[in-house]
């Protein structure tokens, strides 16, 4: 049965044909919130993540006095079924739309490769035999491990050897040129971005009563994974950007549906690089403003605090996979004490505190030559 992708309804009206050069799509009308949709289009969604939000609008709207009723409604013996009783399962559990979405893609990638999710040891036999990179594997068995925990399926999860990549740091002149090139909205989004740091899902929740004009601030009053809530000074460019977009989201500044801001985007940044033959701008991502953010305010100011603050993170151990060290000409002479006799003597020959080396259990401290 058809659902609308929108809220997730199945009062769906048929609307005519779509004439097109593959042939005829049939068109659906939603008498619940009046969304149209073409069946390819219905098709495409149910692969993405972004149908996920869909299920969980619709899961929103069941009676929770019964555990017998779920997500699932009755197809709670398919995989789909279980997948969607999972997403409610999460959801109940108050975990981030961000993690909920991305663990149903995992999931729904297993199935789609032919996978059990009621055996584990088909899903291992997928995990050894289907090439797909590392990081992949590492993120599938975490969302498989979750979903066997949920439903109580006993299962050693796989060891997947994975080291997470350095990440790409863009020149602040590529950042700029393509920010110039994006349309006026998702320019002012990476400008926000590059600005402050924050994780996008931070951003698209970004209010016109956060913005504070005479301060030259905005508040992120919606941080995400547990971070706090912080005020952070940006650019008279930012602000100039913002006012000049149209009030179109009611109380928000961008449009809250990711998808929004990353088509445009992705489709900018390719005929870029092409134009410019710089492959260099296909690394850029979103998250990847935040990285460049976090290293550009520690090669500012040379506190692993002040970054955490920029950030939001509550314990330092995160901000420091946001460190990577400083990106200027400038040399150093680096030292770990091991004694707080050693850390006394460096203080007062005048070196400054860096970071705690959470592997070595010591703290780092730097001296410019």
């Amino acid at each position: 049965m058809v659902a609308c992708p929108e809220c997730g309804s199945d009062r769906i009206y048929r609307d005519g044909l779509r004439y097109m050069n593959e042939g005829q799509i049939q068109r659906f009308l939603c008498r619940n919130c009046g969304y149209r949709f073409s069946e390819k289009s219905y098709k495409e969604c149910q692969t993405n993540s972004h149908s996920q939000i869909c299920v969980l609008k619709k899961a929103k709207n069941l009676d929770t006095t019964t555990e017998t009723k779920t997500a699932a409604g009755d197809l709670n013996q398919t995989q789909q079924g279980l997948i969607l009783e999972f997403q409610w399962k999460m959801k109940k559990r108050q975990l981030a739309d961000i993690t909920i979405e991305s663990r149903t893609y995992l999931l729904n990638n297993l199935v789609r490769l032919g996978a059990n999710l009621n055996n584990p040891d088909s899903v291992e036999t997928i995990l050894a035999t289907e090439k797909m990179p590392t990081s992949q594997k590492f993120n599938t068995v975490k969302a498989y491990k979750a979903f066997t925990k949920a439903f109580k399926l006993k299962w050693e999860p796989v060891k997947i050897r994975y080291e997470a990549k350095e990440p790409f740091y863009p020149l602040e002149e590529e950042i700029d040129l393509l920010i110039n090139a994006c349309s006026k909205t998702t320019a002012t989004f990476l400008q926000v971005a590059k600005d402050t740091g924050a994780r996008i899902s931070e951003i698209r929740k970004i209010q016109w009563t956060d913005i504070n004009e005479k301060n030259n601030t905005i508040a992120i009053n919606r941080p995400a994974k547990g971070s706090r809530s912080r005020t952070v000074k940006v650019s008279e460019k930012t602000l100039f950007m913002i006012k000049r977009l149209r009030k179109n989201h009611g109380e928000y500044i961008f449009n809250p549906s990711f998808v929004s801001a990353r088509k445009p985007f992705n489709m900018t940044r390719k005929r870029l690089a092409e134009r410019t033959r710089n492959p260099r701008l296909l690394q850029i991502h979103f998250h990847t403003l935040r990285h460049w953010r976090a290293s550009m305010e520690y090669e500012k100011t040379g506190d692993i605090y002040a970054v955490k603050d920029l950030l939001g993170h509550k314990c330092i151990s995160n901000t420091d996979r946001y460190q990577h060290g400083s990106f200027s000409n400038e040399e150093y002479v680096t030292k770990r004490p091991q004694t707080s006799q050693e850390e006394d003597a460096l203080i007062n020959a005048g070196f400054q505190f860096v970071r705690f080396d959470s592997k070595e259990n010591v703290p780092i401290y730097r001296k410019r030559k």
